[in-house]
């Protein structure tokens, strides 16, 4: 799994960001904690094997507005993956939903297991009888 995903590390942004990955069959998702976020201020964007997902989140405070305790980071946050060989990166599917933003990234084709069937053939040799040939006398 790490050679197809290549690097996720932990970061600042992965605190503003978290991240759940996991690989189900031929699929790798991501689910990236984005609450309070606006679906538009979604930004994701595939660069070379570069994933790069910036999101914005505001406050609607007044200026007359006395904080007694503020938690929730607003502002500007980016997180980086860097996908490894073997991935279907023009079939990469994103969806928001209740605070999620879940990433979809499939394994290409030709990095999925397969069998490679065996071709069998019979070498005809000058002068040799294969089971179950006849030959024909040529005259002299």
């Amino acid at each position: 799994m790490d050679r197809l995903l290549g690097d996720v590390t932990r970061t600042p942004a992965s605190v503003a960001m978290p991240m759940d990955l996991y690989r189900s069959g031929d699929t790798f998702v991501a689910h990236i904690d984005l609450p309070g976020v606006e679906p538009g201020s979604i930004d994701i964007d595939m660069d070379g094997a570069t994933v790069t997902i910036r999101a914005e989140r505001t406050t609607s405070a007044d200026e007359d507005t006395q904080w007694l305790t503020r938690e929730r980071a607003v502002g500007t946050f980016a997180r980086q993956l860097t996908l490894g060989r073997g991935l279907a990166t023009d079939q990469i599917s994103a969806d928001y939903s209740d605070g999620v933003l879940t990433l979809t990234i499939p394994v290409a084709e030709a990095a999925k297991p397969r069998k490679i069937a065996v071709q069998h053939s019979t070498r005809d040799v000058p002068g040799e009888i294969t089971e179950g040939a006849t030959t024909e006398e040529q005259p002299a």
